[in-house]
């Protein structure tokens, strides 16, 4: 259920570039499927409401990078 809805998240924080499922099923980091540093911008802000988190974005955000990913840290983080 995480997981479905961080790749809704991402779908939307990219205005649709890349589907929910394109997200879910990613072998590649989500930048190189048309993520951009904006839509990135926007999906922290939207995690960021949704989950009540902080991202910290002098650390390491890696974690963007596949959904995966994702809801490991945001599991990690709450």
């Amino acid at each position: 259920m995480l997981k479905e809805r961080l790749a809704e998240l991402v779908a939307e924080s990219c205005d649709g570039e890349i589907s929910k499922a394109e997200a879910l099923e990613a072998t590649v980091p989500l930048s190189y499927l048309g993520v951009t540093s904006l839509a990135q911008m926007r999906l922290i802000d939207a995690i960021e409401r949704e989950y009540g988190v902080e991202v910290d974005l002098g650390g390491d955000i890696s974690f963007l990078d596949s959904v995966d990913a994702l809801a490991a840290w945001l599991s990690a983080a709450r």
